[in-house]
């Protein structure tokens, strides 16, 4: 589905992504784990569109796209949910939502708005309310619901655990790998690397704008030699993937930290 081949991306004179090789194929969750500054956010970006690379190439479902703009890479079907989330605080949730659509037109607001509806109940309640009245952990479920509106084959997440309550992670994470069942496919950008690779087919660590390390998620989670030097040792206990509760009344009190 997506294949990056000696992909090479600068700020200025600042060489930040140093030939990156990697790809994700239809109906996985990709995991990208590296500390804080590793390039993961402008990898990221590059995919999307919001940075040009300085060299190397892009294809999407086989085509070059790193010299398309973002709306034709939006349109082929490859939406990304931005680090920090981003929702605009002075507009109401809803609007927040249909504006993760607003590019498609193929007529099918409605149905869309109604699979992410079904995803995210506990959203319903806010849906006229200013989406900076919300706490983080809400917000960053109204990012990935904006993000979903595009109706996406393949869906950019980056840093989705960034500032959120820890229970609220674990089913932000759940919810992640439901992704996969229902049809998307993941690239996943995240400094939790035990959570993240706990729901990965495929992990990547990134050190210094190169991949330093490549495997199968499991794998990864579970050797000693990537907790040791990329981890940061010790246990590698994973999160369950048992179907998301994100809409359960027990979350209620999580959902208005």
């Amino acid at each position: 589905m997506l294949t990056v081949h000696r992909l090479c991306t600068s700020y200025g004179s600042d060489n930040v992504l140093h030939g990156i090789d990697l790809e994700v194929r239809e109906g996985e969750i990709v995991t990208l784990v590296g500390a804080n500054g590793a390039g993961k956010s402008t990898l990221m970006k590059t995919l999307s569109g919001l940075m040009t690379p300085t060299s190397g190439e892009i294809l999407f479902l086989g085509e070059r796209i790193d010299n398309r703009p973002v709306s034709a890479r939006l349109k082929m079907g490859l939406a990304h949910v931005p680090e920090g989330r981003q929702v605009f605080g002075g507009l109401s949730v809803l609007d927040n939502i249909m504006l993760g659509g607003h590019i498609i037109t193929d007529g099918g607001d409605a149905g869309r708005l109604a699979e992410v509806r079904a995803l995210f109940p506990a959203l319903g309640k806010f849906e006229g309310a200013p989406a900076a009245s919300m706490s983080g952990g809400q917000q960053q479920l109204l990012a990935i619901a904006r993000g979903l509106m595009a109706a996406p084959r393949l869906l950019l997440l980056d840093e989705p655990s960034l500032g959120v309550a820890p229970l609220l992670v674990q089913e932000i994470f759940k919810l992640i790998a439901s992704l996969r069942d229902k049809g998307v496919s993941v690239l996943l950008a995240e400094q939790n690397a035990r959570a993240a690779l706990s729901i990965a087919d495929r992990g990547y660590v990134l050190e210094n704008g190169r991949i330093a390390y490549a495997g199968r998620g499991r794998e990864m989670l579970h050797s000693q030699e990537v907790a040791d030097r990329y981890l940061g040792g010790g246990s590698t206990t994973a999160i369950s993937t048992r179907k998301p509760t994100v809409s359960g009344e027990d979350l209620k009190a999580i959902l208005n930290l």
